[in-house]
């Protein structure tokens, strides 16, 4: 396995999370396809399938964390911080639906939740806190991209 960096450790948590819905630890390995399509990582589907096919011994069409590190350091990218920008730009907009500018802390909140299922509401609160600065409940790109970064 490749040595992965905590950040970058962070975000495949992350992604791993967002599609194990139930929290079981596995997830389907059909899913890691979009995985890879959410976070950016560019693949090509024949190494894909073959990494999977070597990881997923069991045959089972289930991976858990571990393993889904392992297909995943096969892909991962060094980005560059104009990348990550981008990417994080992208993610915002989708959340800025109506193109305001700034995304609601309640929408953050779901964000945050949705990333780490982990965070309780008192630490929720302090992230929301420190982030909005003003107390008017919005969030800009920059302040989200600070607090992604």
């Amino acid at each position: 396995m490749n040595d992965i960096d905590e950040k970058t450790m962070h975000t495949l948590r992350k992604a791993f999370a967002s599609v194990d819905k139930t929290r079981s630890g596995f997830v389907d390995i059909k899913d890691i396809e979009g995985i890879f399509n959410n976070m950016g990582t560019a693949f090509d589907i024949d190494d894909l399938n073959a990494t999977i096919k070597r990881v997923d011994i069991d045959n089972d069409g289930k991976i858990n964390f571990d393993k889904f590190v392992i297909i995943a350091s096969n892909f991962l990218q060094d980005d560059d911080d104009e990348t990550i920008t981008n990417e994080l730009r992208e993610a915002f907009r989708l959340y800025d639906k109506e193109g305001n500018g700034y995304i609601t802390t309640l929408t953050l909140r779901e964000i945050l939740k949705e990333l780490d299922n982990k965070l309780s509401d008192a630490d929720l609160d302090v992230i929301i806190d420190e982030i909005d600065e003003d107390g008017k409940g919005k969030v800009d790109f920059e302040g989200f991209r600070e607090l992604m970064i």
